[in-house]
């Protein structure tokens, strides 16, 4: 172990290396502790993110409308005696509906 300080990260900003070097040790092993669990929340975060990510391209449904977002789903209403697929999603406190097709008697 040299008796040299260690020398910052180039992509270090000063102001933090200048914060760390007027820090106590107990301040700096705080620091690390705290600096290790972030990087690794950003890490389970992105991970999460690249997954819900594939997730909704895998699952779109073939038949589904360019404009109509992957979580929708189908609903049937029914209009003057008449049944109606209908794609269904929320967006913000509304619910938005896009025309499927009519439902077959016979399914």
């Amino acid at each position: 172990m040299s008796y040299e300080p260690p020398t910052p990260p180039a992509n270090l900003p000063t102001e933090i290396v200048t914060t760390l070097n007027e820090s106590d040790l107990e301040q700096l092993r705080d620091v690390a502790t705290y600096a290790e669990a972030l990087a690794e929340h950003k890490e389970r975060e992105a991970r999460l993110k690249e997954s819900a990510d594939q997730e909704e391209v895998e699952e779109r449904p073939d038949d589904l409308p360019d404009n109509v977002p992957a979580k929708a789903t189908v609903t049937i209403k029914e209009i003057n005696n008449n049944r109606y697929y209908y794609w269904q999603w929320r967006k913000g406190d509304s619910v938005k509906s896009k025309y499927k097709g009519p439902v077959n008697p016979n399914d």
